[in-house]
């Protein structure tokens, strides 16, 4: 029986009724269901609405309810509406009219976003257990190649040299930044917005913040037609998604680089790739391919919260009920992501020679060498010019700045010495730059040991 079915005289169809339903993707909302269930009938005992017999009747069958589906004893009804109005119905027909005054001074529409906030806000402590897990792998990674030499890069084109532990780094950061950004989220989901009814709040005498307490929640909403017609929070928590998959997308085109023959600076575990039909010598990055894909998704499902809430006049439209299959896949996808990545980051080979190699040609220690003629006095203008010099007579003898003739630095400057091979050598190139923040082991290291610090204090 439908919760709504007084005002009509026909059944509906059933046609329209599958596609008004929505029990096909919020049954996954049950435990939430149940425990927002369960705090609105303590509170209705509280405060005398209904009998403290009734409400503790209430909350032992809505726990029994809850077992029986955890344990697999209670199948959810796929033909149901909705979750909420499975479990009410369960409830009622298990304990009969003490059931029916569970929603007494509450809304499905109050009900469903209160639902929707307890599920994400479980959600996000996953997330940030899955994004903690790859820090401490990348962090255990740029450790031991602290001192590790790769050519670093701007336009793709080899600029200046970096550590590989410095550039993995890189991602270290972007990835507290999306731990903060959740952290941030879940303070504004953590609100409960049971008490505002359908949009009006309700002539009952509630206690809206025990029922917050009860839950964990960190406070109630302040005006009742937005508690029900607000969704910030979802496409707040999806647009933190959107962006950490920027972040593992732009990881994964490196990663690709990397592994293909070109570059060879790593290589993948075969656990986490896959072969050709047809070419028996391919090992290709699938992994890193389908992360980089899978980001257009989640994009798409930020675009779909957007556009479904842009034009909804106040207060609850059923439009919104589009709002949990967006976000419900955007969960899975990047939590699928990382669950591959992870792993796969973990367990792939580096080939610090080739980085080493690579590093040596492409000129990227010509800023140093430019830098030397500055430490001997000439203007930093001046010394660019010379070095730009330098690295075209390099060119045309094809040589690299180490292996050109001393002969060859004084015909463009008298201020070359011998001493300039060891000025410009990737180790120290790297090791000098001790710049807060910069790629010297020891900064590296220092910038490690921080996101520890972090870490272990979230």
């Amino acid at each position: 029986m439908k919760l709504w079915a007084g005002r009509f005289k026909k059944e509906i169809d059933k046609k329209t009724n599958d596609f008004n339903s929505s029990i096909a993707f919020d049954q996954r909302m049950y435990k939430q269901d149940i425990n927002g269930s369960i705090a609105h009938a303590k509170m209705l005992g509280k405060q005398g609405i209904i009998s403290a017999d009734e409400s503790r009747l209430i909350a032992e069958e809505l726990n029994n309810i809850l077992n029986e589906i955890e344990s697999g004893k209670l199948a959810i009804d796929p033909d149901t509406e909705d979750i909420h109005t499975f479990i009410e119905s369960e409830l009622t027909k298990r304990i009969q009219d003490t059931g029916k005054k569970l929603h007494t001074a509450r809304s499905r529409n109050d009900q469903v976003v209160l639902d929707l906030r307890l599920y994400l806000i479980e959600e996000i402590d996953i997330l940030q257990d899955q994004i903690k897990e790859l820090i401490e792998v990348l962090l255990n990674k740029a450790e031991k190649y602290s001192q590790s030499v790769m050519p670093g890069y701007t336009h793709l084109q080899r600029a200046q040299p970096v550590t590989f532990g410095h550039h993995l780094m890189a991602y270290v950061e972007m990835l507290l930044r999306d731990l903060d950004r959740l952290n941030d989220c879940r303070k504004r989901t953590n609100i409960s917005p049971l008490g505002a009814g359908a949009l009006a709040g309700t002539t009952y005498d509630l206690n809206r913040q025990y029922v917050a307490e009860i839950l964990g929640m960190d406070g109630v909403t302040h005006n009742s037609l937005d508690s029900v017609s607000d969704r910030d929070f979802a496409i707040e928590l999806v647009s933190v998604l959107s962006i950490l998959m920027v972040h593992l997308s732009r990881f994964s085109e490196e990663i690709i680089l990397w592994c293909s023959f070109e570059f060879r600076f790593i290589e993948l575990d075969d656990a986490f790739s896959t072969g050709s039909s047809i070419m028996p010598q391919k090992k290709n990055p699938d992994i890193a391919e389908l992360v980089r894909g899978k980001s257009g998704r989640v994009f798409g499902d930020l675009m779909t919260l957007l556009t479904v809430m842009k034009g909804l006049p106040l207060a609850y439209n059923k439009d919104m009920q589009e709002d949990k299959e967006a976000v419900f896949d955007a969960l899975d996808t990047v939590k699928m992501c990382l669950t591959a990545f992870t792993p796969m980051l973990d367990t792939m080979k580096v080939n610090t020679q080739n980085m080493r190699n690579a590093a040596a040609g492409g000129f990227i220690n010509a800023t140093d060498c430019a830098d030397y003629l500055v430490s001997k006095g000439l203007p930093f203008r001046d010394a660019y010019k010379a070095t730009g010099e330098l690295v075209a007579r390099c060119i045309e003898l094809n040589k690299t700045l180490e292996t050109l003739d001393i002969s060859e630095y004084k015909s463009v400057c008298d201020l070359f010495d011998e001493d300039v091979y060891e000025f410009i050598s990737l180790e120290r190139c790297v090791n000098q730059r001790r710049v807060y923040g910069g790629t010297s082991p020891e900064c590296v290291k220092a910038q490690i040991e921080r996101v520890r610090k972090i870490i272990s204090n979230m």
